[in-house]
């Protein structure tokens, strides 16, 4: 099948189906060619409604799940974002098509280095791919929206202290085999409000705390 048609069909028959309505996140996810993003051995699921194996033991977020993040933020064309895991690239693509401004952190070298390679082959070289760990890299910036892309076992409120007022938090929290996506919205500077929005499982954060273990 013709990579566009292939693109189409995944909009469609997954992003849609799980009501994903928004025509700006549809027709960024119709632009943003997602087999670029993918390895070389793994281009025949590009499209397929499954996670993408990557290096290290991560994966690529589904299409239906990428979809419903883009859809929870919808990043303006003013607004700076900050993005927890870059991966292939492919959602920090997204992104930048949607936002004036992407800061990516990713822990893996390697996949920091490609996500690069593949950001560029599209043309996007603005956006700043980061080798750094999350959980020891908080500063002082502010984001209109952040997107973790790993799951945390337990909730960290420190990304929702980078948000500006009216910022919005994407996050994924709990344990397989249930977690809950959220949004987090900024509404005041000691406050913020939560949203529960689906289930769903995608790998932990690289060294995110984890709730301790039963004793008997």
């Amino acid at each position: 099948m013709h990579s566009a048609d292939a693109r189409e069909q995944m909009i469609e028959q997954q992003v849609r189906a799980w009501d994903v309505l928004d025509a700006r996140v549809l027709e960024v996810m119709r632009r943003v060619p997602r087999e670029l993003f993918v390895p070389h051995g793994q281009r025949y699921r590009a499209y397929a409604d499954a996670e993408v194996p990557l290096a290290h033991a991560q994966h690529m977020l589904r299409p239906s799940v990428a979809g419903r993040l883009l859809q929870a933020l919808l990043p303006g064309t003013g607004e700076a974002v900050l993005q927890i895991g870059a991966g292939s690239g492919f959602l920090t693509a997204c992104l930048r098509a949607m936002a004036a401004q992407v800061r990516s952190l990713e822990i893996f070298p390697e996949l920091a280095e490609a996500a690069r390679r593949n950001l560029a082959t599209l043309g996007m070289r603005d956006v700043e791919v980061l080798d750094a760990d999350a959980l020891s890299a908080e500063g002082g910036a502010r984001y209109d929206a952040i997107a973790v892309t790993a799951s945390l076992p337990l909730y960290d409120a420190r990304f929702e202290r980078m948000l500006t007022l009216g910022g919005r938090l994407f996050v994924v929290v709990g344990e397989a085999p249930v977690m809950e996506a959220r949004l987090v919205r900024r509404t005041a500077e000691d406050a913020c409000s939560a949203q529960s929005l689906f289930e769903t499982v995608i790998d932990p954060l690289v060294h995110a705390a984890r709730p301790p273990g039963f004793t008997f």
